[in-house]
């Protein structure tokens, strides 16, 4: 017997060595991977794999601010660009669910005076992007020195009278749509999209330090500043015309923030599970609402990436396997999406 317990003791400390073994080999890995973000002397990026609501890995690298010599913590809030969608998309299911109102409304019932094109547009066509609206960016004036609101993007909608393609037909990536969802929840719900967010998603959630941004009109703690790095130099480029857009692109969060996210989407907290559903469904080109879905070596799927002035993140979680990868990053290049499906491939496919 005592013999027995002693085997088992060895064999529990060969075990605990050959674990550690691995995940200092594992830590080697993904800071080769992030080695372009790290110093004090570059951009940087904050990196969280989650496997079944725990945090497995969680990485900071580089400046947050290069002016003020401040490092990347986990609490730092990026700029979050296209992934804001994800967030924008559920304060429009949280509407439907209240039955505030319905994904076959269109935009002429919901503005009156937008043009007749509008009678064939509804809130679905939107969220799928099979809207046909034209692509805002488009019609911002060369001379423009103002920042465009959704507001705007909203007037920019109501002076053209055609589309791309006859709304439900096709899919085309529309920022303009999103643009335009935040402005139904506004006119839905009689509040601003930031205080929407804040209300009905962050304050329950407690993601207290994520917030919908506008210079001047907001603050951001523990702010990232977007930065473009060049062979030569790194250009502080944080904001662009289109930055005060919110429903498309307007979020900042952190990857603490962001693992109080990924948890509630596995409940029924925001909505319920069926109306959550809905979101994570692929229509024309595998988008659902405000999430990208396919598989990935086998395993199913649901991504976003952001792009954006300063900025790139993406996140992409495997439900049935409860795994999720987040990175954000303050500088325009280089994509993420392939750092994060090389995490995936160290932590969720070799295992």
């Amino acid at each position: 017997m005592k013999l027995n317990k002693k085997r088992l003791a060895l064999s529990f400390l060969i075990l605990v060595f050959i674990l550690i073994q691995c995940s200092s080999k594992k830590n080697e890995i993904v800071d080769q991977l992030f080695e372009a973000y790290r110093g004090d002397s570059v951009p940087g990026a904050a990196v969280m794999i989650i496997h079944k609501g725990r945090p497995v890995l969680t990485k900071t690298y580089g400046m947050a601010d290069l002016e003020e010599k401040i490092p990347v913590y986990r609490q730092t809030n990026f700029r979050l660009a296209s992934v804001t969608k994800q967030f924008t998309a559920m304060c429009i299911m949280i509407l439907k669910e209240r039955g505030a109102l319905d994904y076959k409304t269109t935009l002429k019932e919901i503005f009156p005076s937008f043009p007749d094109y509008g009678e064939h547009i509804t809130i679905q066509h939107l969220l799928r992007h099979t809207s046909g609206l034209i692509a805002y960016e488009d019609l911002i004036s060369d001379t423009a020195s103002v920042q465009v609101t959704d507001n705007d993007v909203l007037q920019m909608m109501l002076g053209v009278d055609s589309t791309y393609f006859q709304p439900g037909t096709a899919h085309r990536y529309s920022n303009s749509g999103y643009a335009v969802l935040a402005m139904i929840i506004k006119k839905v719900s009689g509040k601003s999209v930031a205080g929407f967010l804040k209300e009905n998603i962050f304050h329950p959630l407690g993601m207290n330090h994520t917030v919908a941004h506008v210079n001047g009109f907001s603050t951001v703690s523990n702010r990232a500043y977007g930065y473009t790095v060049e062979p030569d130099s790194i250009r502080f480029t944080d904001q662009s015309i289109t930055s005060a857009v919110l429903g498309d692109g307007g979020i900042y969060s952190s990857i603490d923030d962001l693992l109080k996210w990924d948890r509630a989407l596995y409940t029924d907290k925001l909505i319920s599970a069926e109306t959550l559903k809905l979101a994570f469904t692929p229509a024309l080109d595998n988008y659902g609402f405000g999430w990208r879905i396919d598989e990935y070596r086998g395993h199913v799927r649901v991504y976003h990436t952001g792009s954006t002035r300063g900025f790139r993140t993406f996140i992409q979680r495997f439900p049935e396997d409860k795994f999720t990868v987040i990175i954000l990053t303050n500088r325009s290049d280089p994509e993420v999406a392939p750092l994060a499906e090389k995490l995936a491939d160290l932590y969720l496919i070799g295992q």
